[in-house]
């Protein structure tokens, strides 16, 4: 595993990386998730092969958990811009999931000699409203700061259930409050504003079980491919490997 420091008080960003030929990979997890969700995706016979980093995202997985960071998704692109930096590399392509995928838009817009091409997973491109009830973002974004860290993190334990606790219970508390946040908050402009200017190829998968992605045409007319992945919920590259394999080595191809 490798790290590097990414705040002026040390803290670290940690990733692992397996070789391989370029152009490189770069995965990045969703909201309370970590790299690990990626493990068995980056050695599929129909991905494996480039040089591939699994990012764990500041606050989550086995990187450091700092309260001084802010977790704003230009804080989490710019930390991903210095495992680049750290890493010797650039014109990576990035697959993103959910809060990942944003993040990756984001690092595509602020970092463009770093990004090549983006795959984005059900990727979050809007804002959300706050929804007290709700598992995600929404729902962790409903609390303030100091009520998440109290009593929220115990009920949004509860809610998500087990599978997603897994990975989101090694978490810092205020690093999840904070990213979904912003997160729930989006950008300014948005992620999906962000996208549709991005000169990158761009490609968009969801879940086919769904029905029809929000806003695809506007998304097909400025170059993204949009592409449903059957027999999925959000998290597709776990519920149909292989159908998520298929996919994004097409995209990837292309």
């Amino acid at each position: 595993m490798r790290k590097t420091p990414v705040t002026p008080e040390g803290d670290v960003i940690r990733w692992t990386e397996f070789p391989g030929r370029e152009p490189v990979r770069l995965y990045l997890h969703g909201l309370g998730a970590m790299s690990a969700y990626f493990n068995e995706i980056a050695w599929h016979p129909l991905l494996a092969g480039h040089r591939s980093l699994l990012v764990d995202l500041m606050g989550h997985g086995t990187s450091d958990r700092p309260t001084g960071f802010a977790y704003t998704l230009e804080a989490h692109a710019d930390a991903v811009a210095a495992v680049l930096d750290a890493a010797g590399v650039a014109g990576v392509e990035v697959v993103g999931h959910s809060m990942g995928g944003a993040v990756a838009i984001v690092l595509a817009d602020r970092h463009p000699r770093l990004v090549s091409r983006l795959l984005l997973v059900d990727a979050n491109l809007d804002p959300v409203p706050t929804a007290p009830a709700a598992p995600g973002s929404s729902g962790i974004a409903s609390y303030t700061e100091e009520e998440f860290v109290a009593h929220g993190w115990d009920r949004t334990a509860e809610r998500v259930g087990a599978h997603w606790w897994a990975t989101m219970r090694l978490a810092g508390p205020v690093a999840l409050h904070r990213s979904a946040t912003h997160l729930a908050r989006g950008t300014r402009p948005t992620m999906r504003e962000l996208l549709l200017d991005l000169k990158v190829p761009r490609t968009f998968l969801y879940p086919a079980p769904d029905g029809a992605l929000d806003g695809a045409d506007a998304l097909a007319a400025a170059g993204v491919a949009v592409v449903a992945v059957p027999d999925c919920g959000h998290n597709i590259m776990l519920d149909n490997p292989e159908g998520f394999a298929r996919a994004a080595a097409a995209a990837l191809a292309s």
